[in-house]
């Protein structure tokens, strides 16, 4: 049986739950800073699989916001790669300029040696990670360095190997001895190395679309992080990412709904969490109404009413 540590929030108490989440991705990965609308009662599982030198961690957590910065990276760099293979989800990444975006059965690849930030989105996310240290990448630094952002697929070619291969060794780590960690590590960085090598030779090109997808996905993690705020308007949203009013609803067009009416949803939307919150039943509807940005009760009744076809009584069941 290979060595593996488990880590499920859904064992702490509510309020210690995202810093645990914090400090847990600080020790599997390196140092970030992590930001989240649910950060209270936070979900997240990990399991962490050692392969020698490298780590293999499957996990599931509640939408995310990963910043590594300068000064993190100056104060501890463990100087890994990282990879991703998304299961269940989709997430944008930037790197200064350079940005990706990624959906089920993408491989996202970083290192912990550069700058990023990384939004999942409003769901869920389901990823099996690898942490592989930059040196057991048998390719020149320099080289290999520039395969991080390059789009794989995880569902064809030396990817998919790569994809097939981790995903049956956490799927039952019963079967292997432990003398068969370093083995498997050692299969683990060729396999690494190969995607590197087919990624940087296949030369793709980014999609002009990546970079707006990608500020899409940042941008709703923004919102969800100022819904109580009754200053959340689209000239702040706009300014806060550095493009124009005009800009933010262009980029809302390819979307189900408009800015606007993305910033409502989300308001209704945890509105009626806190209404279905036994631990809130004594606030008053009203109350719970305006935190979320609805001063007027008719007003918030009817866009309740719209959305969910019921009243908001009808959800506390009162």
């Amino acid at each position: 049986m290979l060595y593996e540590s488990v880590f499920r929030t859904s064992e702490l108490p509510m309020e210690d739950r995202f810093e645990a989440w914090v400090q847990r991705m600080g020790r599997t990965h390196a140092p970030l800073d992590l930001f989240s609308d649910r950060a209270v009662g936070y979900r997240a599982h990990q399991r962490s699989i050692e392969l020698g030198d490298v780590v293999v961690w499957p996990a599931t957590f509640d939408p995310l916001v990963f910043r590594r910065t300068p000064g993190l990276i100056r104060r501890s760099d463990p100087e890994v790669y990282h990879l991703s293979l998304l299961l269940r989800g989709e997430a944008g990444a930037t790197w200064d300029r350079q940005e990706a975006n990624y959906r089920s059965h993408d491989i996202h690849i970083n290192t912990s040696s550069r700058p990023y930030e990384i939004c999942t989105g409003s769901d869920p996310v389901t990823i099996v990670g690898l942490e592989i240290p930059r040196t057991l990448v048998a390719l020149p630094q320099s080289r290999a360095d520039r395969a991080v952002g390059l789009p794989v697929s995880g569902q064809a070619g030396i990817g998919a190997l790569l994809s097939q291969f981790i995903t049956r060794v956490v799927s039952d780590t019963d079967a292997y001895h432990p003398q068969d960690a370093a083995r498997l590590g050692t299969v683990a960085c060729d396999l690494v190395t190969a995607v590197f090598a087919h990624a940087l030779d296949a030369d793709f090109l980014v999609l002009p679309e990546t970079r707006s997808r990608n500020l899409v996905l940042c941008i709703k993690a923004f919102i969800r992080r100022h819904l109580e705020d009754p200053e959340l308007t689209p000239e702040r949203i706009a300014a806060a990412h550095h493009i124009s009013r005009s800009h933010l609803y262009r980029l809302f067009q390819s979307e189900d709904r408009s800015v606007g009416a993305y910033i409502r949803d989300q308001r209704l939307e945890y509105a009626r969490h806190d209404l279905a919150d036994p631990a809130l039943r004594a606030v008053p509807i009203h109350a719970i109404a305006a935190r979320w940005g609805f001063p007027r009760p008719a007003d918030f009744t009817r866009a309740f009413r719209a959305l969910y076809g019921i009243a908001p009584s009808e959800t506390r069941g009162t």
